[in-house]
This record gives structure tokens, C-alpha cells and sequence, in this order.
């Protein structure tokens, strides 16, 4: 038979380096004859036949190279449907679709859309899909990888050989794709990349669903569509639910370290056995909200999910995708909303991920004053090229459609807005306009959140950003970056240090306490306690508490009821609702068996009724970012260390009042100012003995007194108990 190929081009297939496989393999027309050929390359093989579709023999196909090289003839019939039978080189005999008589899988309207960076869905073509071509099942496989010689897709079902599965590559926008017949869901892969400089590189999938439990790297085929979920009932309330007039307390979580389980406590509980215990956990002490450090696919357990490898899959360490899908669907059904990390600020330098993806820096900047955080050892994303604004832009829509995320919490917001975050004269480039703004990752952000805000109802932003940027947490129309919220980063710094100061000490550090108040509304901002302020040597919560053991819970259950009664939204990292002893240590479980003694137990039960009272009493939440939620009654009393305010509600009749005593010194008598004529009563007292306090409390209702005080007409005089909160309601 004639070898209408010559031996350049076929060598160049056998050895992997043909940049156009598909012109050479599959079944092709002579122009000069009209003749139709088939070929194909099985390395390994020693003999190929042609089948029709019923297995019917249709000729033995010429050996063109005794490397696998086959072809034949079959006249003018272009149309065929065919299969191989293979006999390989064990005597083993084998029959199989040819996987380049199919199509493209990736459209004109795709190209075209990733292109201009518009493909929000584009994770429903790029990563690994379980379908059907022509009747046919297997995978579509599909990359983004412009500037490579050659991609392959590799696993067992090729040995591993790059050779076999190459790609077809679309040269208008870079993205390569192959259907492989015959696999299917469960397949392990990677992609096999050969760089310009003839590098081989084996890459785990951008866009895959499904990852080996590390340390082993690869990619899984994971049919996502298949999970029937439970919670259209929450869906359909979720925007009543995440208005910002809504109470809001979030319980932020990382999964490996809340609960172990085995002898030693070395093993991780699965994502079903989190929604048997955490779900009703975070219930029972009535928080409204959950939060989990990333759960993205990542390599290193010590990074806590902050160096992602796997954008667009859930870690499976605690076990696969339906597993988390199964775990929000019981969240949701107990009336939780779910918040998950969400890092597109910096990746890590893994081998098998985004690095120099495709031999080039793809998704990161080639100049490491732009794309390289060297305090974290990181790469930093390009923001300003099309498609991998496109790629982080889909992951965040992708977790909120098909795992119905609630909401976003994105890291390290300050260290994207920065071009110079971190780093010293020369080590930086200005932008255009000569200043350290990162234009092109502003940008990004406005997008992302426009995107997550437009086409996903009931769902938030939260941007943990450390700097005083303006406007974090307001339009894009206004000029705003576009998040739904802000961390509060300076009035958790500030309080922090105010109460680890000795109570003596307190009255010198007053204005602490006081100064979060001139900028409190001009963000939507959460007051976050997180897992930040308990780790690399900064101590528990419980240890930042000066004196003995009683004022150190003392003076924690104070603190944590003037931040449950101030303005904003509330966040508390897992421990510190019952006083965890020692620092967070993500490598073992939390110190459950604490709850055994009283002074823990009692502050969880503290922790867990300020929950209820938070979500019972809207003045504490429906005017969270408004100046009239909110009013001093004295702020000024820094020699006995007492704070007293109002918060209120939509309606300005309905409202609580404040007390907060900073010292171990019971305040008797103590005057406050009031508006209204009425009876009193406290609804709360951190003091109470149910938490381990002292017992100090006001009894019955409080008689106003005609008297004016704090520039009020009226006053009442109530005992502050030491080292407390106090909520008092009017009671008409």
C-alpha cells in the first residue's frame, strides 16, 4: 500500500512531536485519488484490524513502522463507522473506538467567548466532561494551553503515554481538546505538556472536578450533574436570609482540625460525617452562618487551603464532590448559610499545578515584581491577561451554581490591590499612571463581583482587606470595588490590644475601645475573630486575657459581648466559642474534652445565648451599617473603664441599651442616661453564674428616675457587674 505520508511526518507522531496529530490520524481523503485512508498509532501493537460497527471484519491494516504506525485503505466510503481490534505485543486482544474520527468538542461560540473573557460557564468545556459523541460514551477533555508544542491526555487507560492521546489544538484561542471513547467517570489523568524547549511536563487539570488524595497529584473524572439536591425551599429564601438587615454570626471553620477521629485523633472525618456533627453543632449554638477555610483541592495541609492547585475542585480528603455537595445540602436544610474561602489572590509553586503551566508563565507574570509573592513563596495570577481573568471569574461563579455556595470570603484582598504590598523600593513596578494601584486586579474584582452579585441571587462577598481602600464594600457603579462586605481588620486589632492590657491599665488605652466607632459605617463590615488572631505564636483567645483564671474567662465573655452587641456583622473562629486554652494547631482535632469542666462548658453556653439573643432582638442587627443603629450614651468614662451605648432598630422605638465594665470592680448605683420614661430590664449579663461569672446581677425590673443624665431627660441606676456586658431592655 502506498505510504502517502512521508517519513518525517509519521516519525514526528510516533515520537510525540506532530503539532497537528488530528490531519494525520483518523480517516482522511487523498485530494489526488479521492481515495479514503485510516490511520493510526498503537504502540505496543503487533497486529491492527478494521471492524465495522457491528465487529465485523473489514481488513487488516498495513504496519507502516513496527513502533505502531497502521493504515488502510477503504476506497471511497468517507462516512464509515469503524473499530480497531488490537493484538498487543502480550498477545492480549483488545477492540476499540478511534478517538480522532471524532469532532471537536469545544465551539465556535466558546472559542469566541473565551477568547474576549465572557465565558463564564467555560468550566463546562475546559477539565474533563462524561458524555456521549455519535452514541458514543467516553470523556471530552479539553485544556488551555497556547504556547505548548504538543498536550496529551495520559492515565491507565494508555499507559501513560503521551504519545497516544494527542490533542487537537484550536491555534484561535490555545485551547486543546480530545474526546476519549470507552472511559469514564473515575478515570485518573493528567495532562502531558511539551513545551517549545521540548520539556515534558505532567500537569494536573485547571479545571478538574475530582483530585487524588494528596500527595498524590493527578486528576479524576467526576460526573458533577448527578447530585439531587434538597434545598430549593433555601434557595428560594436565601435573599431574605443574606440581606445585610439580617442577623449575621458567622462560625468559620477549618474541617481537618474541628473534629478527628481514631485513637490518636490522626484520622479526618469525611464530609458526611461533618454534616452529622457539625450541622447540628453549629445549630444548637445558633449562629447563622458557617464559613470554611478553603476546601479547593491543595497539596499542603499546613497551608490551611490558602495555596490552591485545584480551582474548581472541592479537596478530597474528606471525600468527593457529592460528599460536599451532600454536606451544604444539610446546612441548608437546618436554615445555615454556607460561606467558603475563596484565594484567587496567589498559587503555589507545585510542579503538577498552574505554575508555568504550559512551559511558559500562562497564568502568572513572568516578572517576579508582579508575579511573585516572596513572603509566601507564592506566584501571583495575571489579572490583566483575558483568560485567566475568565478562569478565576468562572471558579467563583462555579462554587455558588453547582455547589450552592451562600458566599464568598476572598483572601488577601489588600495583597491584589497592592502592587507594592510587601515589598521594598525597586522590588515593584508603578502602574501607568506612576502609583502602586493594581489596575488590572481592580478591575478583576469589580468584574467578579459584578458577575457573582448578577447572575446568583441571595449570595454575598466578603473581601478581608487590611488597608483603609475606600469604598470595599460598596458599588461598582459607585466607584466601589463591588463586595457585599468588609472585614473589619482595625477594630480587631484595636480591641485586641485594649484587652490584653492588665484591667488597671485599661483607663490609659480607653479610646481603643472607643475609636472603631468614627468609621463604622463607612464600610458593611463583619467583626471578625478568626482563625488569624490564634495562630504563629499570637496565643488563644483565652491566653490574651490578663490576671487569674477568672478574669481571664471574665474578661472574654466581655469582650465577646460588647462584639456581639456592636455594630456589624459577627465572625468567631471554632474554639473560641468555649475558650479554648491553646493555640489552634491545624494538625489535631480542637480540645473538646475541655467542655468537661465548668469555666468551658459555661462559655459556650454563654457564647451560645448571645447567639439567640443576637438573632432575638433586631436592634442588634437590622441597622448594622447606618449611623442610627447606633448611639453613645457615655464613652468617655475611661477612669472606671465603663463604656454604655444604644443600638437600634429600623424603628427607632424599638432599641437595647449597652453596659460594658472593663474592670474586676462591681459598679453599684452606676447612672445612665435614658430616654424613656418606662420600666427596665436586663436581658443579658456576661456575669451570670450559668457562665461562670459571679452571680452580680439586676433583679426584677428597672424604676427610671426623673433625673437627667448623659444629656438625657431621664437616668436609671443599675449594678455593673466586674468585668462584663450588660444588655438592658425598656419594657413598656
Amino acid at each position: 500500500m502506498e505510504n502517502l505520508l512521508s517519513n518525517e511526518e509519521m516519525n514526528a507522531v510516533i515520537e510525540g512531536n506532530h503539532s497537528n496529530v488530528f490531519a494525520v490520524l483518523g480517516i482522511h481523503r487523498n485530494k489526488g485519488s479521492k481515495e479514503v485512508f485510516i490511520r493510526t498509532f498503537q504502540p505496543n501493537s503487533v497486529k491492527v484490524e478494521l471492524l465495522d460497527y457491528d465487529e465485523n471484519f473489514l481488513g487488516k491494516m498495513t504496519c507502516l513502522d513496527d513502533r505502531g504506525f497502521y493504515q488502510i485503505n477503504i476506497g471511497k466510503d468517507q462516512n464509515l463507522k469503524y473499530k480497531f481490534r488490537i493484538i498487543n505485543n502480550l498477545g492480549a486482544v483488545y477492540i476499540v473506538e478511534d478517538i480522532y474520527r471524532f469532532g471537536a468538542t469545544i465551539g465556535d461560540v466558546d472559542v469566541y467567548l473565551f477568547s474576549e473573557g465572557n465565558h463564564h460557564d467555560i468550566y463546562k468545556k475546559l477539565g474533563a466532561h462524561v458524555t456521549q459523541i455519535d452514541g458514543v460514551k467516553g470523556v471530552a477533555f479539553a485544556v488551555w494551553a497556547p504556547n505548548a508544542k504538543r498536550v496529551s491526555v495520559v492515565g491507565n487507560f494508555n499507559n501513560w503515554d503521551g504519545r497516544v492521546n494527542v490533542m487537537r489544538k484550536h491555534l484561535t484561542c490555545g485551547v486543546w481538546d480530545i474526546f476519549i471513547p470507552g472511559i469514564g467517570e473515575g478515570e485518573v489523568y493528567k495532562f502531558e505538556i511539551k513545551t517549545q524547549e521540548n520539556y515534558i511536563l505532567c500537569k494536573s487539570d485547571p479545571m478538574g472536578f475530582y483530585a487524588e488524595k494528596r500527595p498524590q497529584t493527578a486528576s479524576i473524572v467526576y460526573d458533577i450533574n448527578k447530585y439531587k439536591w434538597n434545598d430549593d425551599n433555601w434557595l428560594n429564601y436565601r435573599e431574605s436570609y443574606n440581606s445585610f438587615d439580617k442577623p449575621m454570626s458567622i462560625y468559620e471553620v477549618h474541617l481537618g482540625s474541628w473534629r478527628r477521629k481514631g485513637d490518636k485523633g490522626e484520622e479526618y472525618l469525611t464530609y458526611r460525617e461533618f454534616a452529622d456533627w457539625l450541622v447540628p453543632y453549629v445549630t444548637n449554638m445558633g449562629f447563622t452562618h458557617v464559613e470554611f477555610l478553603p476546601l479547593c483541592e491543595h497539596p499542603l495541609d499546613a497551608s490551611w487551603g490558602y495555596q490552591v492547585t485545584g480551582l474548581f475542585a472541592p479537596t478530597s480528603r474528606f471525600g468527593t464532590p457529592d460528599d460536599f455537595k451532600y454536606m451544604i445540602d444539610r446546612f441548608h436544610q437546618a436554615g445555615i448559610s454556607v460561606i467558603m474561602d475563596w484565594v484567587p489572590a496567589h498559587f503555589p509553586k507545585d510542579g503538577h499545578g498552574l505554575i508555568e503551566f504550559d512551559g511558559t508563565c500562562l497564568y502568572e507574570h513572568q516578572d517576579p515584581r508582579k508575579g511573585e509573592h516572596k513572603d509566601w513563596g507564592t506566584k501571583i495570577y495575571n489579572y490583566g491577561r483575558t483568560e485567566v481573568c475568565n478562569v478565576l471569574c468562572a471558579s467563583a461563579l462555579y462554587w455558588l451554581k453547582e455547589y450552592h455556595i451562600d458566599g464568598l470570603r476572598v483572601d488577601a484582598v489588600a495583597s491584589m490591590l497592592y502592587l507594592d504590598y510587601s515589598r521594598k523600593d525597586g522590588e515593584w513596578i508603578p502602574n501607568q499612571y506612576g502609583g502602586n494601584e493594581n489596575l488590572e486586579a481592580i478591575s478583576f474584582i469589580r468584574k467578579m463581583n459584578e458577575l457573582v452579585y448578577g447572575e446568583n441571587k441571595g449570595v454575598v462577598t466578603c473581601a478581608e482587606e487590611s488597608t483603609a481602600w475606600p469604598m470595599v464594600s460598596r458599588p461598582t457603579s459607585m466607584g466601589g470595588l463591588g463586595f457585599g462586605y468588609k472585614w473589619n481588620m482595625g477594630w480587631m486589632n484595636d480591641t485586641l490590644r485594649y484587652i490584653a492590657h492588665e484591667p488597671i491599665h485599661r483607663k490609659y488605652h480607653h479610646g481603643l475601645l472607643t475609636f472603631g466607632l468614627l468609621y463604622a459605617f463607612n464600610e458593611n463590615f463583619i467583626l471578625p475573630i478568626s482563625h488569624d488572631e490564634v495562630v504563629h505564636g499570637k496565643g488563644s483567645m483565652l491566653g490574651k486575657m490578663p490576671g487569674d483564671e477568672w478574669q481571664k474567662f471574665a474578661s472574654l465573655r466581655a469582650y465577646y459581648g460588647f462584639m456581639w452587641t456592636h455594630p456589624g456583622k459577627k465572625l468567631l473562629f471554632m474554639g473560641n466559642e468555649f475558650a479554648q486554652d491553646k493555640e489552634w494547631n491545624e494538625a489535631e482535632s480542637l480540645r473538646w474534652h475541655l467542655l468537661e469542666y465548668p469555666m468551658y462548658k459555661c462559655m459556650q453556653n454563654c457564647v451560645r445565648d448571645l447567639n439567640l439573643m443576637y438573632k432575638g432582638n433586631s436592634a442588634l442587627f437590622e441597622e448594622d451599617f447606618d449611623y442610627k443603629g447606633f448611639e453613645w450614651i457615655e464613652h468617655s468614662n475611661c477612669d472606671d473603664s465603663v463604656i454604655s451605648f444604644m443600638r437600634k432598630a429600623h424603628n427607632q422605638d424599638d432599641y437595647l441599651i449597652v453596659i460594658c465594665n472593663f474592670t474586676p470592680v462591681v459598679r453599684h448605683n452606676y447612672r445612665i442616661g435614658v430616654n424613656e420614661a418606662c420600666r427596665y430590664q436586663e436581658i443579658f449579663n456576661s456575669d451570670d453564674k450559668n457562665y461562670w461569672g459571679s452571680g452580680v446581677k439586676n433583679e426584677g425590673l428597672i424604676n427610671v428616675t426623673y433625673q437627667g443624665w448623659n444629656a438625657k431627660p431621664f437616668s436609671i441606676e443599675v449594678t455593673v457587674p466586674p468585668l462584663s456586658t450588660i444588655v438592658i431592655k425598656p419594657i413598656r
